[in-house]
């Protein structure tokens, strides 16, 4: 029996090489839109991801040395942070752990060691900055951590 042409009903038919151009045309530009959108935010999530990371640093630094009842210091650098405990045997500090944070500057007026009393010998403010802005941490003598931004 001969092939017969017949119409397909409406909703069956595929789409036609114009409407696959339109819809990858579309597509592109809002990859592009979504892109550049995302590139904007990412200094502001760098920004405040290492607020977070330094509070959590300054927290877990401050209950290892009342669980460990040592002396646990952080230092601060340009793009991180260090921790080091204290070896009252040896009277030396000792590395225990560096987090570098990318995409922002860190700058403290103070390196802050907290006792097994979960104090603080010396205040300290951080400020963490990058092109979005800046946040300041300020770690007072007993031991409390306040973050605010700054600009």
């Amino acid at each position: 029996m001969p092939a017969r042409n017949r119409r397909r009903p409406f909703g069956k038919r595929g789409f036609t090489l114009i409407e696959t151009v339109i819809i990858l045309a579309v597509l592109g530009i809002l990859l592009i839109v979504g892109s550049h959108s995302l590139l904007s935010v990412a200094p502001r999530y760098r920004l405040e991801t290492a607020a977070g990371e330094i509070r959590t640093g300054l927290n877990a630094a401050r209950f290892k040395a009342i669980f460990e009842t040592t002396s646990v210091r952080v230092r601060f650098s340009g793009g991180g942070f260090s921790t080091e405990r204290y070896d009252s045997e040896n009277g030396v500090w000792t590395f225990v752990s560096r987090k570098v944070l990318e995409g922002v500057r860190i700058e403290a007026n103070n390196a802050p060691i907290f006792t097994a009393m979960g104090t603080v010998s010396g205040l300290a403010t951080i400020t963490v900055s990058n092109t979005w802005g800046a946040y300041k941490i300020t770690l007072a003598i007993s031991g409390r951590i306040k973050t605010l931004r700054a600009g």
